[in-house]
């Protein structure tokens, strides 16, 4: 890498670091509140998790079409698209609330999906202009935008949700559309790699999907990715209705968010030197025993230290986890290959999250806390062993940057 490239990528890691602070800054809202609204609007019990659920859902639905958009018009266009869905998410969620509609305001959360899926693309485009040690330390990097969102989200759910008198919550809704529109003029200092835009002829296209997805480290990799964000958001979307169903104030279930997402981006700043230190199949690996950790703890008692304790656990977990799994898919393509391999590992991932989420509030109503945190551990275990094998046979190396 020249040192004008260099310049360059650092250029569009600190944009992007930005726009995570801004863009992460919505799921805590969704994932504090979700519930706690759908407990207020909907006469079903088994539904109050339904528009977190509908927000993965999103997601899920969103990552694809957020790529292909993306490789037709460039990342900068397509994350100005995304904050237009922010946008509209935060200001249909409340009013939904306003107008005491479980329907409007699920609608909301599904559209902040979307907005998700553009935001989530975040960590790969940091790795576009990136190469060497930088390439597996700019997904780290912008990661640690989410620090900045995790104090953002759950404080602007305290300082907003009795702002609008006599409909709790709408406040904190039109701070997510605000936040959107925020993330706008950030987004406009972003810099694509001419390559990156350029028109792909059928010879550049790579190989066939198909072909990618059978390769066993790319398997192993959207596995890893799949269990370490799926138990967590399992588990995060139960939480908040666990801990007031159990005795907490709305504020303490806000404020274990806030230490969950804290917890989730935190390590990033170490993350990317320990996966050039260890390898990253050896990060992936510690994350997800310490998700296992979190359940013990989750299981242990009841008091708001069990809660914290566990959640922060769970995004320390996630952290060395996902990010650990994200940089292993970025070993599995060439840049021709990009935009398919990408939008296919998140589609994954997210399609799981959304049933992990519609599964987490049915069986918090029907078997309870603690049989949420027990089905962690088969989970585990599944993707460790063959985790715990690729890192053995793989030797660490450290490039130059």
């Amino acid at each position: 890498m020249t040192p004008d490239n260099q310049a360059f990528a650092r250029r569009n890691i600190y944009v992007l670091t930005a726009a995570q602070a801004l863009g992460a800054a919505s799921p805590p809202i969704i994932i504090s509140l979700g519930g706690l609204v759908g407990q207020q609007l909907s006469s079903d019990p088994a539904l109050v998790t339904l528009p977190v659920s509908l927000f993965n859902l999103g997601l899920a639905v969103g990552t694809l079409p957020a790529a292909f958009v993306m490789r037709q018009i460039g990342r900068r266009n397509g994350y100005l698209l995304g904050t237009g869905f922010g946008m509209a998410a935060g200001l249909v969620a409340a009013w939904g609330i306003f107008a005491a509609s479980f329907v409007i305001f699920c609608i909301g959360t599904f559209i902040a999906g979307f907005y998700a899926a553009y935001v989530q693309s975040y960590r790969f485009a940091a790795t576009d202009a990136a190469t060497g040690a930088l390439k597996a330390k700019a997904i780290s990097w912008v990661m640690i935008g989410g620090l900045i969102a995790a104090i953002i989200g759950p404080q602007l759910v305290i300082w907003t949700r009795d702002a609008v008198p006599g409909t709790p919550y709408v406040g904190s809704f039109l701070s997510q559309a605000a936040l959107a529109l925020m993330a706008v003029p950030v987004l406009l200092l972003l810099r694509t790699p001419k390559a990156a835009t350029a028109g792909k002829g059928r010879e550049d296209t790579g190989r066939p999907l198909m072909q990618i997805l059978l390769m066993p480290r790319y398997m192993l990799a959207v596995a890893a990715g799949v269990v370490a964000y799926g138990l967590m958001v399992f588990v995060m979307t139960a939480a908040p209705i666990a801990m007031v169903g159990h005795g907490h104030s709305v504020d303490h279930a806000a404020l274990g968010i806030q230490w969950h997402v804290l917890a989730m981006f935190a390590p990033s700043f170490v993350t990317g030197h320990l996966m050039a230190r260890f390898g990253k199949e050896r990060v992936t690996a510690l994350g997800l025993l310490l998700i296992a950790v979190s359940a013990i703890f989750a299981l242990s008692g009841l008091q708001l230290v069990h809660f914290y304790v566990s959640l922060i656990l769970l995004g320390v977990g996630w952290n060395f986890g996902f990010i650990g799994a994200t940089a292993m898919v970025t070993d599995c393509h060439t840049d021709a290959e990009r935009g398919k391999a990408q939008g296919a590992n998140d589609f994954l991932i997210f399609g799981t999250v959304a049933a992990a989420s519609f599964f987490a509030g049915a069986l918090l109503h029907a078997s309870g806390w603690q049989t949420i945190n027990w089905l962690i551990f088969p989970a585990v275990a599944l993707i460790l062993v063959p985790l715990l094998w690729q890192s053995a046979r793989t030797v660490p190396v450290t490039p130059a940057e």
